[in-house]
């Protein structure tokens, strides 16, 4: 998989983090720093793979973890670039 597919997964999580109502209070700090992370990786340079820091990693399984049972959208999309992260090395 390549940047700009990666780029794609990103931008995909982005739109649904920006959809995703009714959540919890954890849920939303949650989501404030998977959107603050998302949009340090939309905008690096040097592509999405340069930099992934480990605590973008930790909190994208614990948003995995956190909305697998209430909002199964967000989870598809989460599971899906965490997959796309693993299969380029990260």
């Amino acid at each position: 998989m390549d940047d700009q597919e990666l780029q794609k997964l990103i931008e995909s999580l982005h739109d649904e983090i920006q959809n995703t109502q009714s959540v919890d209070e954890k849920g939303r700090e949650l989501l404030m720093h998977l959107e603050t992370d998302i949009r340090k990786l939309l905008t690096q340079a040097g592509g999405v793979t340069a930099q992934v820091h480990p605590s973008t990693l930790q909190r994208l399984q614990e948003g995995l973890d956190h909305f697998e049972l209430t909002h199964p959208t967000l989870t598809i999309r989460i599971s899906k670039l965490l997959e796309a992260l693993s299969n380029v090395g990260i």
